[in-house]
């Protein structure tokens, strides 16, 4: 499988990147860095820079054809600045449009919301985002891993780093299924 892993150039939160990544990695599929600028994404410890990463694939009006998966990691940056991008935002409501599964954690649901696909589904998040989750059509709950299988795309979402070990389970969990259907 591949597994699209969609970042801004800088902002991104670096455990929420790499934890899933390795998962990912560790299943034998092959994940791949997608960003809206070449070169390297900057990656933070909250508000401390981190590890910077090479980008494999640009963004330039691309779908969810070349993919199988994606996974939106979080930080706070790193999805304010995606879901200002329409490239962005095209690339992730083509996900659900082709039933593909999606992935998200902390604050990556800001892109969800911008891409107009969480009517009628039940996720999870950084807290602060519960308002704006509703505000979309969407059941915000607090748990530490929820997946969600309203509609064409499988929908995982997990609310911080403490919640990776469960969220990349999930991840791989949903992602197997949805490449053995």
């Amino acid at each position: 499988m591949r597994i699209a892993f969609l970042t801004a150039p800088e902002g991104v939160e670096e455990v929420e990147l790499t934890a899933p990544w390795k998962a990912v990695e560790g299943a034998g599929w092959n994940p791949q860095l997608v960003s809206t600028e070449a070169g390297q994404v900057q990656a933070f410890d909250h508000l401390d820079r981190a590890g910077r990463f090479t980008v494999d694939h640009v963004l330039a009006g691309d779908t969810a054809d070349a993919f199988d998966a994606l996974v939106l990691p979080g930080g706070v940056a790193n999805p304010d600045a995606l879901r200002t991008d329409e490239r962005a935002v095209g690339f992730t409501r083509s996900f659900f449009t082709q039933g593909k599964p999606v992935a998200a954690i902390c604050h990556a649901p800001w892109t969800l919301i911008e891409a107009d696909v969480l009517r009628g589904r039940t996720l999870t998040s950084w807290p602060s985002l519960a308002t704006d989750i509703r505000n979309a059509g969407g059941t915000w709950v607090d748990e530490p891993v929820r997946v969600c299988r309203a509609g064409p795309s499988t929908l995982v979402t997990s609310r911080k780093p403490d919640d990776l070990d469960v969220f990349c389970a999930a991840v791989l969990r949903e992602f197997d299924r949805a490449a053995q259907a």
